[in-house]
């Protein structure tokens, strides 16, 4: 049990309070627990969803306002001060307030009682600030000024004026009703995400986390730069349940960027290896930071079909990034480890092999049986503890050990500490959807959204392509400054329905999904982007170099990602997208389904990311010259996008001559080098050492 128990503590962070009182521990402890309690209470048993929004954003407020202080160096860092405890006791009871009144509000639609005001004010006061202590001001400044903007709308310039809002509408719309606060990103929060979270958690506390990276180091440690490609594989698999860029570096960092230094990388570029591995973790299904649950709401769309539109290009980025990293490690001469060919492989594999059944069960129940992610995520977690519960005895069953009623115990401590663990990593983005609500509401309730689709045709006119850039730019920028699920909710608000309205005023059938999936992984890039990356920042600290120029470096790396949503919007085949009727009917959607077309398409997909890749990295069997270099980069769009090559390249007559012509210059140049490679080229030699997986 003392495995289990050390450091459980420390599930409260340094960030938050590390209180002298074990009874206000204990109290915020259990809260965090009653507040994973209550999510899986309401996946399996029928409540209200406004009055689930309002208790699930209220266990946010207490847990912020108990662990968080005013400022991050205050005094009060070891016990709640006064002032907490109003804005503690204030702010719950407000943010309750619309299920305290659920009836009467409904009896009274828009007649709003003077107390409906008020609450209705503190309550988004004591967002502004829970939000302002868990992100810093930045989604605040930008949910004041949509705020400011509805209530001064006649006093704006011309081409952005509207008639403005009073205050009894404005609390009314953004508080009490599912326009604002409580509209659908708090929705999606409280009945998707939270679930996911708690299933990252547990698989986390369980231990598939390190056995995860424990099998990519023992397949790849002895290779070519095998800590570096380790991370790209260890970061890919636990993206998959982590979910959060930040804390795929740090979970994987902490690791590998030793590791990458000591068999010869340098600090920036470990660094960066594990910024854009840990980055693009969002990228993967099943949880894809979240965003995907959001996604599927907006658009009234499958989970599931969102999982097959993101999958090829979150494999195909993987695949780029591994690629790159094989790159460097071959123009820098790095070897693999001798240690790690003495691992045992199967064993590592078989070690942690239980890990993988929830996984399976999550996507037997979507896929297969085609229930809700709810079900699915329920589903996955009720295994996951049966697993918890028995995996030590069962462990020391195998080995011949003696079990104890300790051993039966651990399992239940583990669950516990894992469902606290995720009350607290939920905290941002509870907060975070609700700030976003607000700029969704105010879009509403002005009709911004026109203003902007004629303001973007002012500026661009009928390029659909100076379009995307300036989306893609103000997902950079806002990014910077919000977490990637606020930032989605944002630009894709404010943007996607402006870019869907020009796309089709200039002839161009857009499904919606392409669209919002663009928007996603622009805003997923800000998290390396300097000077405010945070993955980056995360990053450096573990590998004692500059977050500035890790983040630069990790941004390269990281351009391949920036080419994919170009890349999906122009030909929605790589979102395994055949056709379809009305971009914002996912019912006119016809999907895919040949397995040698899938498969082409993959294929061609993984050509086209490697030439760009070798293009960047200006190396492929050897360095590359200029001449080489620039072959590359044209096969990259051969290979992603061949319908556009077939419009403007008169004598590609179709696709798959697009296809055929792209292979012959990659494969040409590949065998020129190959032919031409210098003798010791190849000869590598697990010379350094690194401790074995």
């Amino acid at each position: 049990m003392e495995k289990s128990t050390q450091n459980d503590e420390q599930v409260l962070e340094v960030k938050s309070r590390e209180f002298t009182s074990k009874k206000l521990f204990w109290l915020v402890t259990l809260v965090c627990f009653a507040w994973s309690v209550f999510q899986l209470y309401i996946a399996y048993f029928t409540l209200n969803t406004n009055i689930a929004r309002s208790i699930h954003l209220a266990f946010a407020i207490f847990i912020i306002f108990s662990l968080f202080p005013f400022r991050p160096r205050s005094k009060a860092h070891f016990y709640i001060p006064f002032y907490d405890y109003i804005l503690l006791i204030v702010g719950v009871a407000a943010i309750l307030y619309p299920a305290i009144e659920f009836n009467g509000l409904a009896q009274r639609p828009g007649n709003y009682l003077s107390r409906d005001i008020v609450a209705a004010f503190i309550g988004i006061f004591i967002l502004f600030e829970a939000g302002r202590r868990m992100m810093g001001p930045a989604l605040g400044i930008i949910a004041f000024t949509f705020l400011l903007y509805c209530y001064f709308g006649p006093y704006m310039p011309d081409i952005i004026a509207h008639r403005g809002a009073s205050f009894e509408l404005l609390a009314g719309h953004m508080f009490l009703t599912t326009e604002g606060v409580f509209g659908v990103p708090v929705g999606v929060s409280t009945s998707f995400i939270y679930l996911f979270v708690l299933f990252g958690a547990l698989l986390e506390r369980a231990g598939a986390g390190q056995y995860f990276i424990n099998v990519a180091f023992a397949i790849l440690g002895r290779f070519c730069g095998g800590p570096a490609k380790a991370s790209v594989i260890a970061s890919g698999l636990t993206g998959m349940v982590s979910g959060s860029s930040t804390a795929n570096v740090v979970t994987v960092g902490t690791f590998t960027i030793p590791l990458m230094k000591k068999a010869g990388l340098t600090a920036t570029k470990a660094g960066a290896i594990e910024v854009a591995a840990g980055v693009n973790g969002q990228l993967m299904p099943p949880i894809m930071g979240a965003a995907a649950f959001i996604i599927a709401e907006f658009l009234g769309m499958s989970y599931t079909n969102v999982m097959i539109a993101a999958v090829i290009p979150a494999f195909v980025c993987y695949a780029g990034l591994f690629f790159i990293v094989h790159l460097e490690s071959c123009k820098l001469g790095l070897h693999g480890s001798r240690d790690y060919a003495k691992v045992s492989k199967l064993k590592i594999i078989f070690s942690g092999i239980h890990y993988i059944i929830p996984i399976l069960v999550l996507l037997f129940t979507l896929l297969i049986l085609k229930e809700s992610a709810i079900s699915a995520a329920f589903n996955s977690i009720c295994v996951l503890f049966l697993i918890m519960i028995v995996q030590e005895p069962a462990k020391k069953t195998i080995f011949g050990e003696k079990v104890g009623k300790s051993d039966f115990i651990v399992g239940f401590v583990d669950i516990f500490w894992a469902m606290v663990g995720a009350a607290k990593n939920m905290v941002t983005v509870a907060v975070a959807t609700a700030l976003a609500g607000i700029i969704i509401g105010s879009i509403s309730l002005t009709g911004l959204g026109q203003v902007l689709s004629e303001l973007v045709e002012a500026v661009a006119g009928n390029s659909i392509v100076l379009i995307l850039l300036m989306t893609a730019i103000m997902s950079l920028i806002l990014g910077m400054g919000l977490p990637t699920t606020a930032n989605y909710i944002v630009v894709s608000s404010l943007i996607a329905p402006v870019i869907l309205i020009l796309a089709g005023k200039n002839g161009f059938l857009i499904p919606a999904i392409a669209v919002h999936l663009f928007v996603f992984y622009f805003g997923i890039l800000a998290d390396d982007t300097p000077p405010v990356g945070i993955a980056a920042y995360a990053a450096a600290g573990i590998a004692k170099a500059n977050p500035v120029t890790v983040g630069l470096q990790g941004f390269v790396y990281d351009l391949r990602t920036a080419v994919l949503p170009f890349a999906f919007f122009f030909n929605n085949k790589l979102l395994l997208i055949q056709s379809i009727g009305d971009p914002m009917d996912s019912k006119s959607i016809v999907w895919i389904s040949d397995p040698l077309q899938i498969v082409l398409i993959f294929a061609t997909a993984i050509v086209g990311m490697f030439a760009f890749s070798s293009s960047l990295q200006g190396w492929f069997v050897t360095k590359c010259n200029p001449l080489e270099r620039l072959l590359l980069l044209l096969v990259t769009p051969l290979m992603l996008v061949p319908n556009i090559c077939t419009k403007f390249i008169e004598f590609i007559p179709s696709e798959y001559a697009s296809y055929g012509i792209g292979a012959a210059i990659y494969a040409l140049i590949f065998t020129k080098q190959w032919l031409l490679r210098p003798k010791d080229s190849g000869d590598t030699h697990a010379e350094n050492s690194a401790p074995a997986a």
